[in-house]
């Protein structure tokens, strides 16, 4: 099945570390580009280093391509809320800042609506002892990370931030979501 521009979609999900959301999001099935990247913040065109001092406002977040006829926006946000979590304010493990904060971005009421059904959902399902800070906001520009960010894990694995954080996610999402990995 070839995707056509009328049939693609976007989603934005910051999730702690864009290396982590990025690595997990490269293995969904419908999934057609995952690029890192900066959102949410108040200075144009942010560098890596000026997101990181937390100053900008500014998220981590992946900016995600998909075809909704293969992965839908709902299946989107089960791997989202089932790879982090979204109880912690500005932290995921040790990565610790505003720019970590669990975010989803939406680029529609439809997908607005889904988010806050989702976080409805995950605050019931008893899957975490605190409830869910998981912001929704509006999606605005989206600035992409450096180019050294981009297919980090795959190209870096072996680093030890990539073994002790980044592996794990990969591995739950694999074993977790089976059904949604790529062929």
């Amino acid at each position: 099945m070839n995707p056509t521009s009328d049939s693609i979609e976007i989603a934005t999900f910051g999730a702690g570390c864009f290396w982590c959301v990025e690595a997990v999001y490269q293995q969904v099935n419908g999934v057609l580009k995952v690029e890192s990247g900066y959102a949410g913040g108040s200075i144009k065109n942010p560098s890596y280093k000026e997101v990181c001092t937390g100053r900008t406002g500014h998220a981590e977040v992946c900016q995600i391509t998909f075809d909704p006829r293969v992965v839908n926006y709902n299946q989107l946000l089960e791997v989202f809320f089932g790879t982090h979590d979204p109880t912690t304010l500005n932290r995921q493990g040790g990565d610790v800042g505003t720019q970590y904060r669990s975010s989803i971005m939406y680029h529609s009421e439809a997908q607005k609506a889904s988010a806050e059904l989702a976080i409805q959902a995950a605050n019931a399902s008893g899957n975490w002892s605190d409830p869910v800070v998981t912001e929704v906001v509006p999606a605005d520009t989206f600035y992409r990370a450096e180019d050294y960010h981009m297919d980090y894990f795959t190209l870096h694995g072996e680093q030890p931030y990539c073994q002790m954080v980044v592996r794990p996610k990969v591995e739950k999402f694999k074993k977790t979501f089976s059904e949604y990995l790529k062929k």
